[in-house]
């Protein structure tokens, strides 16, 4: 899937200025949401994450995640995910 052809307006230019990528495969929840908030955490306020993450239950945990945590889901294309650091 080319998931910057199915940017909605705005994201692509968060899409092409991501700080860092990470591919976590096919880890599953708890070791995905535990590394996800190391990763995120070492970004800078309104960094960007790109995660690809080809767990079956990410288009779930990876959204839920955001809400609980305050962090901002720009985009939610299985299995690609681009997450915004909350300011603070």
């Amino acid at each position: 899937m080319d998931t910057i052809s199915s940017a909605l307006p705005g994201e692509r230019d968060l899409m092409t200025s991501s700080e860092q990528e990470w591919d976590a495969g096919d880890m599953g929840c708890g070791d995905l949401v535990l590394e996800l908030r190391a990763r995120v955490g070492s970004l800078g306020p309104g960094d960007v994450l790109k995660l690809i993450a080809r767990d079956p239950g990410a288009p779930a945990d990876v959204p839920a995640w955001c809400r609980l945590t305050g962090h901002r889901l720009v985009s939610g294309h299985h299995p690609v995910y681009l997450i915004q650091r909350k300011e603070n």
